[in-house]
């Protein structure tokens, strides 16, 4: 999905934004990876994060392979537009980022672990991009359900500041934000990855790490 092609760096207003429309995009009801729901409601007990790093087919992808994930969707939020198209997300006229909602058990598997990998995965200091994907749809974004989930945000992007600043980069550009209306994106765009095993969506990684003492345990990736 990777953009050469400049588009708008400047979100609108919500006078400007594109009206969208009253009906939900229509998705398939299983995860092609996990087999799963890919709608709430996803279980007793199960909690949903969203995040914003770039294009949402990879990034995905890592989300999904986490143990302790239940599902995973390629979606919009953080904009004005109810219930965009991927076109109309292109113009940067809807204001929304491209995000992946990660519905898992806290169980087995914690929220800064869901954290470290947003972090890990894309580079956060790049504002409106990321590498030649350029635009607002591609800002870095949190997107917080609670207090809880603001604080443990605020305190894991403090933390990687710091490892950034010493391995030479500039500060973080990422927002974090209460979560508002998700919305998901066309079928074709869920699990792309898996169905379009070639496909092209770099992950922007800069190999810093957050510090160690702000994970108990690493992450172990499954199949």
């Amino acid at each position: 999905m990777a953009s050469l092609f400049r588009r708008p760096n400047t979100l609108p207003t919500a006078q400007d934004a594109l009206p969208g429309r009253s009906t939900p995009m229509p998705v398939p009801a299983r995860h092609e990876v996990l087999g799963t729901s890919l709608t709430p409601p996803f279980g007793e007990g199960i909690e949903t994060a969203v995040f914003g790093l770039g294009c949402f087919w990879g990034v995905e992808q890592e989300f999904w392979q986490l143990p302790g994930v239940v599902s995973t969707a390629a979606g919009y939020a953080a904009g004005f537009t109810p219930n965009p198209t991927y076109e109309e997300v292109c113009t940067g006229r809807t204001g929304h980022a491209e995000v992946v909602l990660v519905a898992f058990d806290p169980s087995r598997l914690r929220y800064e672990d869901l954290l470290r990998v947003f972090w890990e995965h894309h580079d956060p200091t790049q504002g409106m991009r990321q590498g030649n994907d350029q635009g607002t749809q591609y800002r870095s974004v949190v997107l917080v359900a609670d207090e809880q989930q603001r604080l443990a945000a605020e305190a894991s992007r403090d933390a990687y500041q710091a490892a950034m600043t010493a391995a030479g980069y500039g500060a973080i550009t990422t927002t974090i934000e209460p979560l508002g209306d998700f919305f998901y994106a066309e079928a074709y765009h869920q699990q792309y990855l898996r169905k379009n095993p070639n496909g092209y969506c770099p992950i922007h990684a800069t190999g810093v790490r957050l510090p160690d003492g702000f994970e108990a345990t690493p992450l172990q990736y499954v199949d």
